[in-house]
């Protein structure tokens, strides 16, 4: 495997998601359903979120670029740059107070 300079890919995707018209943009930079890790690298552009939504199994954010809110069993926690977080198991949002990017890994089950 090559190696992934995240800071690098973060700020291309926030271009694309500023290009955007959903000010998001995301990458899978491993795994799919044939493993049992998944990563994705998401950008929000400010003022802009991922709606309220399950929570996809064990996982856990770690913040790259700017700051995120994440929202669940009615408490926001605020999470900046090299904020490591472990999503709790309930239905969530992500907001995001200035431009962002995170990792999101995600424990799944191969089918």
């Amino acid at each position: 495997m090559t190696s992934v300079n995240l800071h690098e890919l973060a700020q291309k995707h926030l271009t694309e998601a500023q290009e955007s018209g959903n000010g998001r943009h995301s990458e899978t930079i491993y795994g799919g359903r044939e493993h049992d890790l998944r990563q994705t690298l998401i950008c929000l552009t400010e003022g802009h979120g991922l709606s309220e939504h399950a929570s996809p199994g064990e996982a856990t954010v770690q913040v790259l670029v700017g700051a995120i809110d994440i929202t669940a069993g009615g408490e926001v926690v605020r999470l900046a740059v090299g904020d490591y977080y472990l999503i709790p198991p309930l239905r969530h949002s992500v907001h995001a107070p200035t431009d962002a990017a995170f990792l999101l890994t995600v424990a799944t089950r191969a089918t």
